[in-house]
């Protein structure tokens, strides 16, 4: 059977994740409050970033920035797309 936990971004019990996606202590409360389909969701934005902000994750102020907007996704306002972002057509 799968853990779930209570998702904080879909507010209600969902399944959990396997393993703690990212190190330290936001890595634990990833853990804790985040369901895999909110991580899926994340992912999916943290990829939108790095293309709009061409960003290199090597580089540690890009690190630092993904980090801010990571926590901010989760556990603050959101984390918002650049102004000039434009999402594909389905």
């Amino acid at each position: 059977m799968s853990r779930t936990v209570n998702c904080v971004m879909l507010g209600q019990e969902a399944e959990g994740l396997d393993y703690s996606p990212y190190p330290g202590d936001l890595g634990q409360r990833i853990y804790d409050n985040v369901s895999k389909e909110a991580w899926q969701r994340w992912v999916g934005h943290q990829t939108m970033l790095i293309n709009e902000y061409r960003l290199t994750p090597i580089e540690p102020e890009a690190r630092k920035f993904l980090e801010s907007e990571m926590e901010k996704f989760f556990f603050g306002e959101g984390s918002a797309a650049p102004k000039e972002f434009v999402p594909p057509e389905q």
